[in-house]
């Protein structure tokens, strides 16, 4: 990929710094576009002077991407939302932002296409954030014949937004709560995984085309992840059963935050697996093997272990 201009839309997220890396390291001249380039200026040191440009933009709002991906022999959709505030609505940036950018992407010459979505993307879905993930799908493929749409479960790694999250609450409350009895079965995957998954989508050709449903090597219940999490962090938390519509009456009301620690379409997420279905494309067909969480997650959130803590 050595000096083929790659524009990443939302490459400044969680997972977009680590594509960001790996593309700065195969030599590509990385567009990074995000709506506050100054909280992305780090990803310039990923690559030689340069090499990483970020530039200011909201696929929300702005009908006309070209700008963006002019010249680009690749163009890769990383946003998302995981709730919804002010001008961020699921439809304008799941939904419809990712046809449009297939659009640009196309009209520009682009060669590859790649769509992050997510497991459980599914147009009878009652979470919002599901259907426009499966909206957002049929748009990209409809634009863009050819790309190649990632589904990931849930992603872990040092800047996650799920096991820091719940280590914190660990460090300050006696119990974590278990939606519906935290039954849900998640198949967590490492978020360089997912990276290397995108890398691979660009440079082989027989992605084109294809959906892949990425889950790391084992499934865990929700409460098996925070009997796991807790253990490692060395503290002793009550998991404590919160009804379905207990959760729904407490979300109401978090919704009015900037960051709501949880809302009522993310309590209707968990009503289904979040796994790898049967016959779908995996890792395995992209010649990766996936990292188990053991190997990772121990690593970051130590900071947050009863140890640490008293040392403090």
């Amino acid at each position: 990929m050595r000096n083929e201009v790659v524009t990443v839309f939302g490459g400044s997220g969680f997972l977009g710094r680590y594509v960001v890396r790996r593309l700065a390291a195969e030599g590509a001249q990385v567009r990074v576009v995000c709506r506050y380039p100054q909280q992305a200026l780090h990803l310039r040191t990923m690559g030689e002077i340069g090499q990483v440009v970020v530039m200011r933009g909201n696929v929300a709002a702005e009908t006309d991407l070209a700008s963006y991906v002019d010249g680009a022999t690749a163009v890769i959709n990383l946003v998302g939302i995981l709730f919804q505030w002010g001008r961020q609505r699921f439809d304008a940036v799941q939904a419809t932002a990712p046809g449009r950018m297939a659009a640009a992407a196309r009209e520009a010459g682009a060669t590859r296409f790649v769509h992050l979505s997510a497991i459980g993307a599914d147009t009878s879905s009652d979470a919002a954030y599901a259907r426009t993930k499966a909206a957002g799908e049929t748009a990209v493929l409809e634009e863009f014949a050819g790309a190649t749409i990632l589904r990931p479960s849930v992603v872990f790694g040092a800047e996650d937004d799920f096991f820091n999250r719940f280590a914190q609450m660990a460090g300050i409350s006696p119990f974590l709560p278990l939606i519906g009895g935290g039954q849900t079965r998640f198949q967590p995957v490492y978020v360089d995984d997912v990276a290397q998954a995108v890398m691979k989508a660009l440079t082989d050709p027989d992605t084109r085309g294809q959906t892949y449903e990425l889950g790391g090597p084992d499934v865990y219940t929700f409460k098996e992840l925070l009997e796991y999490l807790v253990e490692v962090l060395g503290r002793k938390r009550l998991l404590l059963d919160v009804p379905t519509g207990l959760a729904n009456v407490k979300a109401r009301f978090f919704e009015y935050l900037p960051k709501p620690p949880l809302t009522r379409d993310q309590i209707a997420l968990l009503a289904t697996d979040n796994v790898v279905s049967a016959g779908a494309k995996t890792f395995a067909d992209l010649g990766i093997q996936p990292t188990p969480m053991q190997v990772v997650v121990p690593t970051y959130v130590q900071r947050y272990a009863r140890h640490q803590t008293q040392r403090a």
